[in-house]
């Protein structure tokens, strides 16, 4: 297992599409949801657990082997927002490119021929740290970290955070990512026996609709 891989996939660098994304950030500063460091500990602790856990689970499992075509039916049910469901299939697509380009191998060729407008971006994600020679913890981990990353970074811009706050955030959040990766994998593993039901289902609505609307805005910083 290459440590050295997952730091190169976990890389805020790394040209998969994230930073163009705000995962909601954006209409939760709108909506006077996030106005600081303190309510975007809150927003970023709700994402972790609902979305978060859901995406490190799905990422998991495909790292673990499950049919990426039932991982992604399953991230599909999982997703009631269609904003939200195009929006992983752009990154997933984003990220499938990237991923080939690193770490090549007929599993990623396969599910390019399989999606090719783009798999949910956490099944391709399980997908690359396999290829990349990483487990499940690993990509549970980079999942997990994504779901309140992404949105911290983009608070910064929105809010003209400082960013030492906004990193004090993601320390904080450490050990329940680290839980939440925990339960996520032992999810994933139940599911290789069990199917894709054994995968946790929590759901964020507030995040939903929050993502219909900002599809429709049109004026935005952010993608999403």
């Amino acid at each position: 297992m290459s440590r050295a891989a997952l730091l190169v996939l976990a890389d805020g660098r790394f040209p998969a599409g994230g930073h163009a994304h705000s995962g909601g950030a954006e209409a939760a500063v709108k909506a006077g949801r996030v106005t600081s460091a303190a309510t975007l500990e809150e927003f970023c602790r709700g994402r972790l657990h609902t979305v978060g856990r859901v995406a490190a689970a799905l990422a998991a499992a495909a790292a673990l082997g499950i049919d990426p075509a039932e991982l992604d039916a399953a991230a599909d049910a999982r997703t009631p927002s269609p904003a939200l469901r195009a929006t992983a299939r752009r990154l997933g697509r984003q990220l499938l490119r990237a991923a080939r380009a690193c770490w090549p191998s007929p599993e990623l060729d396969a599910l390019a021929a399989a999606f090719p407008k783009g798999a949910h971006q956490p099944v391709v994600l399980g997908l690359t740290a396999r290829s990349a020679g990483l487990g499940p913890e690993d990509a549970a981990h980079c999942a997990a970290y994504e779901s309140v990353g992404g949105p911290t970074t983009a608070t910064v811009r929105l809010l003209s955070l400082d960013p030492f706050e906004a990193t004090a955030v993601l320390a904080r959040l450490a050990p329940e990512l680290d839980a939440v990766v925990e339960a996520a994998v032992a999810a994933a593993r139940r599911a290789v026996l069990d199917g894709t039901d054994a995968l946790p289902a929590a759901s964020g609505p507030l995040l939903e609709i929050g993502a219909e609307g900002h599809a429709a805005w049109p004026v935005r910083l952010f993608a999403s």
